[in-house]
């Protein structure tokens, strides 16, 4: 075969690309990651794919990811399909008891498989487990309260089987990171009577890094990251910073719980967090690997 200049150009730019990638494979090396995966590049088949390869490059390079994944347009759509309303308040969606079988069902079930599958496709050993098993995830039930307009008096709202994590039990995932095995969590929690709870997915994930004091935190999301008030992308700010921008408006919205999230796994001893566009080819590797990084690096 006829080799061109134009292949053996992008020969020395591949060799070029994995010699600057040096320092950083040795900045992580035996560390590790905790990815939040969701949004729309779970629906889509050629997204996953590209992460699954990501993830499992990760791990050939000796650094150990941990994915929690979403899993909420998936959940809407089976509670549809069997005829049940869904209802949120403040962004959580009411989960009654008839309800959070259906979510565990998805979440633990079928997204969970398939994620398992795409990164064992792609040569990796993924293994999917939820927050219920070894009692990764120990939760307790989210409260929520209304004000009444009129006589001005909060009264409280029951949203169900919605939790928040109160102990994370790190252990299991320990033993697959000191193996070649991946560990696939469904963010599923369980009450300190056996009860099943629905887990914000950032939450979890933000929970279970600042319990295995990761060295990165990365929250896959829709958008490209943090913008400022000219809507441009922040790249690297810090927690005051953050408290500052949110302070102004300038962070607000959905964005908030994603900033409160990160900002308290770096609390609780994470290298830092990272919020950028999941559906980015290689978001992940260009984070870890180059220079620049993708969307908006938080530190402490």
């Amino acid at each position: 075969m006829e080799i061109s200049a134009a292949m053996k150009r992008d020969w020395v730019a591949t060799a070029r690309t994995l010699s600057e990638a040096l320092p950083f494979l040795q900045r992580y090396d035996d560390k590790v990651v905790v990815i939040k995966f969701g949004g729309n590049a779970m629906g889509d088949p050629a997204l996953m794919d590209r992460f699954a390869r990501d993830v499992v490059l990760m791990k050939q390079c000796n650094l150990h990811p941990v994915i929690v994944h979403g899993g909420g347009p998936q959940i809407g759509k089976m509670l549809e399909r069997l005829g049940l309303g869904t209802e949120f308040i403040d962004g959580l969606r009411v989960t009654d008891k008839a309800t959070v079988e259906v979510v565990e069902m998805v979440l633990s079930g079928s997204i969970n498989k398939e994620i398992v599958t795409a990164i064992n496709q792609a040569g990796g050993r993924a293994v999917g487990l939820s927050g219920k098993d070894a009692r990764l995830i120990v939760a307790e039930k989210v409260t929520r309260t209304v004000r009444d307009p009129e006589s001005n008096i909060e009264k409280a709202l029951d949203i169900g089987f919605v939790g928040r994590p109160t102990e994370i039990h790190p252990e299991v995932l320990q033993s697959f990171i000191d193996s070649d095995l991946i560990p696939i969590v469904a963010p599923v929690g369980v009450g300190h009577q056996g009860e099943t709870f629905n887990v914000n997915a950032d939450t979890a994930a933000g929970a279970i890094a600042g319990a295995i004091k990761a060295e990165r935190l990365l929250l896959l999301t829709d958008v490209e990251g943090v913008k400022d008030s000219d809507g441009n992308v922040l790249t690297d700010i810090s927690s005051g910073e953050v408290a500052q921008l949110t302070k102004d408006g300038v962070i607000s919205g959905g964005m908030i719980p994603k900033t409160e999230t990160a900002l308290a796994a770096i609390e609780q001893g994470v290298g830092a967090a990272v919020i950028l566009d999941g559906r980015a080819p290689h978001a992940v590797l260009l984070e870890l690997f180059t220079d620049h990084g993708a969307g908006t690096l938080i530190k402490p």
